[in-house]
């Protein structure tokens, strides 16, 4: 930039600058060089020092250093300041004063800052489907048809075998697809593992938490409707069983102590 200003100064003053010798701007020019190198090598190092306290998670330290650093001008450390607001690591999450960041960054041609401003752009276009995620979604697309397990009905007792050996195999039916089903639910969760890539990678840290939060009280209660779904399908065959095997035992034992047939005599 400093050549550019030279050669504007140079075609407006005239014959009288245009007849100095075209060394001395040269000379100018490269004893402005060593100062400009020093300044770029601090700065360098001060934002190596800054990347070292965000690795350690000393945040407050190095949102002190990035802002310095983007204050002057420094487009790599207005990158980091608006990543620190956007994921709250400068305190808080701060949307706006994120944006702006990006924005002075992509300004000097930053890729990651325009890329973080298209991302902001599908935040606010996609909110529906992150809120969703983080407060609305039920579970339901876990459970599908190949997994819902009617509860059998059961009588107090049965008498006759052909009885017993229906409802008997209601109740095999009815375990083997309750069995199914914990299998799939054991082997869906986490539950996060069901947000969609897109979308889970415009949430923010916090959203990811309320996320992870709610997906986990949704399973913890798919696993409790489930555990208690199955013991009353237990206890109600528990029931019938216990019935039935005192029915067969007391008649049984009536077949056993009645009179021999008289045959007619």
């Amino acid at each position: 930039m400093k050549i550019v200003l030279l050669c504007a100064a140079l075609l407006s003053g005239g014959v009288a600058l245009a007849a100095a010798p075209a060394a001395k701007p040269a000379a100018k020019a490269a004893a402005a060089s060593p100062a400009s190198s020093a300044s770029s090598a601090n700065a360098a190092a001060e934002l190596a020092e800054a990347d070292a306290l965000f690795a350690k998670k000393a945040y407050p330290e190095a949102l002190q250093k990035y802002t310095k650093l983007a204050n002057a001008g420094n487009a790599t450390a207005q990158q980091h300041l608006g990543e620190m607001y956007f994921y709250g690591e400068a305190g808080t999450v701060d949307m706006a004063r994120a944006a702006d960041w990006f924005r002075k960054a992509a300004a000097k041609g930053n890729a990651v800052a325009i890329a973080s401003l298209d991302m902001m752009k599908q935040r606010d276009a996609r909110r529906a489907d992150l809120d969703y995620w983080m407060t609305k979604y039920d579970g339901a697309d876990v459970r599908t048809n190949d997994y819902r397990c009617p509860a059998p009905r059961f009588p107090a007792m049965s008498k006759v075998n052909e009885e017993i050996d229906y409802y008997s195999g209601k109740m095999k039916d009815w375990e083997t697809c309750h069995n199914r089903w914990v299998q799939y639910l054991n082997a869906s969760l986490p539950l996060t593992k069901r947000i969609p890539d897109d979308i889970a990678k415009l949430m923010t840290k916090d959203e990811t938490e309320r996320a992870t939060a709610h997906l986990k009280d949704v399973s913890d209660r798919l696993a409790e409707d489930t555990k208690v779904a199955g013991k009353l399908v237990v206890a109600d065959f528990d029931a019938w069983r216990a019935g039935t095997e005192a029915y067969v035992k007391e008649h049984n034992e009536m077949v056993k102590n009645a009179p021999p047939p008289n045959n007619g005599k």
